[in-house]
């Protein structure tokens, strides 16, 4: 009996050991597997961590260049700037020395004028003088007759307003010279500041142009040199409109309240209808700037009785 149980005990102790040995070899194929995914795994994660290490490597490289780029534009604008403001300054200095040579020039010419038209007017009182006394000696004498006295004084009107043409031609010569200055002056200088740009040459150029059309009015437009007065008149008036600046044309226009205008004068005149007013004489023109009116004319009207 005791062997029986001895030997029971012994199988199952040896049944136990088998399905031990048995359950251990099976945990060990486990566990390597999963040793084997980890090393897999880790060996994934350093190729991915290797490739992060790269890659930020690269980012690093990209910064520091982009960094480098901007400290290099960074200079680059430092020196335009003041290349710009140094410019802009050295421009101002021209402008300003060319807006005194401009007026000085116009004076000298203004007074030329003056002085040749004293001149003329005394030339013409003379001539006058001298004229009625032929025409007394003719009437006289018959010697002359008045066709030949008119003819002398149309000849004598033809060469003074020639010699206001040959002075109007050479303001506009300098008037366009001038007109650069103003087409450099205003774009730089709305470049460097937001400020109003400066007129004054603009509209000096202007008020020169009416006062020479107002005085072309009176002329005869066959005297030598009027047309080509006329075009480089034109010239200057289109070079304005090209950087903005507008001369309104108002003469001859009927009159109405809501012009851009000063009346300055008013006169009756009997060939017009009762009560109507038309714009005889621009004294300072009327002048836009970008369509914004930067000056109001001033004007004389007749005014129908």
């Amino acid at each position: 009996m005791k062997l029986v149980i001895i030997f029971n005990f012994l199988f199952f102790s040896l049944t136990n050991l088998i399905t031990i040995a048995q359950n251990k070899s099976l945990i060990n194929q486990d566990l390597k597997s999963e040793i084997q995914d980890i090393k897999t795994n880790l060996h994934s994660l350093q190729n991915e961590n290797i490739e992060l290490k790269n890659e930020l490597l690269n980012l690093k490289k990209k910064f520091k260049f982009t960094n480098d780029t901007i400290e290099k534009l960074r200079t680059i604008i430092l020196k335009n700037n003041i290349n710009l403001e140094e410019r802009t300054r050295q421009l101002s200095i021209k402008i300003d020395t060319a807006e005194h040579i401009f007026n000085f020039k116009i004076n000298r010419i203004d007074q030329s004028v003056s002085k040749n038209t004293i001149y003329g007017i005394i030339a013409i009182s003379i001539l006058l003088i001298f004229i009625s006394f032929i025409y007394l000696f003719v009437r006289k004498h018959q010697i002359y007759d008045t066709k030949q006295i008119n003819e002398k004084l149309v000849e004598t009107k033809k060469s003074l307003e020639e010699e206001f043409i040959k002075h109007y031609m050479k303001q506009t010569e300098f008037m366009e010279s001038i007109l650069e200055l103003v087409q450099q002056k205003n774009p730089s200088r709305q470049t460097a500041t937001t400020d109003e740009p400066d007129h004054s040459l603009a509209l000096k150029l202007a008020n020169e142009i009416n006062t020479m059309e107002r005085n072309l009015s009176l002329m005869d437009s066959s005297i030598k040199g009027y047309k080509q007065l006329i075009r480089s008149i034109e010239r200057l008036k289109d070079n304005l409109n090209a950087h903005g600046y507008e001369i309104l044309d108002l003469l001859n226009k009927d009159y109405h309240h809501g012009l851009p205008v000063i009346i300055v004068n008013s006169y009756p005149d009997q060939n017009l209808e009762k009560g109507k007013e038309i714009i005889s004489k621009i004294l300072i023109p009327a002048v836009r700037y970008n369509d914004k009116l930067i000056q109001t004319a001033q004007i004389e009207v007749n005014v129908g009785v």
